[in-house]
């Protein structure tokens, strides 16, 4: 073991932290990072007042905008108003053939570093997919859209949306100069090396910076990103069980990354949550110090959120409640050994209240993706649990 010039251990460095790597125990002994908690009311309770979730209560002013049908699926396209900011545009799916009501899933799209789109990046409109989105969904998900294909299995689903993406986003104009005149920067680089940059790419450099101060704004007004977020999807969620084409004692919620992010948070705070998948977006925080931080958002790390609980505790805050969390062995911005504690930890929550069966914590060999195979794991574990119609 290494020893400090003083004979006492050394402390361990993180690589991004160096030489200020000691603040990590300072603040493990000022603030007991990580706590053991429990699953419960009281658990849930500490999320949301760490989160400063806001209280959106239903949708304003719900509109229809659209109806299709593409085949065997039905589509909507709807709208509404959470109080502030743009109004909120979502994409409904559901089989064109079904009758009665049916199971209910939040699609909830990820971040991916693209925040002009949203719903897109994993449910098809009326309209052809525009080549950004096909690219992602080529990178993330197999080349499908998510939505649509657990629509084909039996389930209405939601996929709307969220504060700072595709209709909810910020534009440029109101973004501060510094954020704006850095993406100007990488545009006229980006042209000097031949690779112009089109408005969407142009776009999400700028809003990739503007997170922060987003966020900056959110922890001024006494919430968080991810209570701004969670609040957008709790009131999403709402929306979803009102409508009268879905069985409301059945609905899931289910997400990549950051997508992934928003479904543990649904699934922690909302008691009307059914089950909840959570695709690559779990590991325990205190195996993101080394050199994870920086690739995450800021809805991984709401202020003051560690000092109550470690995110698997909160993915698992709502047990027995039926939850699916894969891990990506492969995942470049989570650690294995990250991976493997969260699983042992959720394990424990799920045994200590008699229900493992409820908990599955499926590895599989990719990278940081939904790919097919995933998918249809996730889709047959929501078909288990809600009861999705197709066969």
């Amino acid at each position: 073991m290494a020893v400090s010039g003083q004979g006492q251990p050394a402390a361990r460095t993180y690589r991004h932290l160096g030489a200020f790597s000691p603040l990590v125990d300072l603040a493990a002994a000022r603030h007991g990072l990580f706590p053991d908690v429990s699953p419960g009311p009281d658990l849930v309770a500490g999320i949301r007042a760490a989160l400063g979730v806001l209280d959106l209560d239903a949708p304003r002013a719900v509109v229809t905008e659209r109806r299709w049908r593409d085949g065997d699926l039905l589509g909507e396209e709807v709208s509404w108003s959470v109080g502030f900011g743009p109004r909120t545009r979502a994409l409904v799916l559901r089989p064109a053939e079904a009758t009665g009501p049916l199971p209910g899933v939040l699609a909830l799209h990820c971040h991916a570093g693209a925040k002009w789109f949203g719903k897109e990046k994993i449910a098809d409109g009326p309209a052809a997919a525009a080549e950004q989105v096909r690219a992602l969904r080529r990178r993330l998900y197999g080349g499908r859209a998510v939505a649509n294909e657990l629509a084909r299995r039996g389930a209405v689903v939601l996929c709307h949306d969220v504060f700072c993406w595709g209709s909810r986003r910020f534009p440029l104009a109101d973004m501060p100069d510094r954020v704006v005149g850095y993406a100007d920067d990488q545009r006229r680089l980006a042209e000097l090396a031949g690779r112009p940059l089109d408005e969407v790419a142009h776009y999400d450099i700028a809003a990739r910076f503007h997170e922060h101060v987003v966020a900056k704004y959110c922890g001024l007004l006494g919430t968080s990103f991810a209570g701004v977020v969670a609040a957008e999807d709790l009131a999403a969620a709402r929306y979803l069980r009102a409508r009268p084409d879905v069985a409301a004692d059945r609905v899931g919620a289910l997400g990549l990354s950051g997508g992934g992010a928003r479904a543990a948070l649904l699934g922690a705070l909302d008691p009307g949550v059914t089950a909840t998948a959570v695709i690559a977006m779990v590991s325990g925080y205190a195996d993101l110090l080394d050199a994870h931080v920086d690739a995450h958002t800021w809805l991984l790390y709401p202020p003051g959120l560690t000092t109550r609980c470690d995110w698997p505790d909160v993915v698992a805050a709502r047990a027995p409640a039926p939850l699916l969390v894969v891990y990506a062995e492969h995942d470049e911005l989570f650690p294995l050994a990250g991976m493997r504690r969260a699983h042992r930890r959720i394990s424990h929550h799920y045994r200590a209240l008699a229900a493992p069966e409820h908990y599955t914590g499926a590895f599989v060999p990719t990278g940081h993706c939904f790919a097919v195979d995933t998918q249809e794991l996730a889709f047959a574990w929501l078909d288990r649990h809600l009861g999705l119609t197709a066969r």
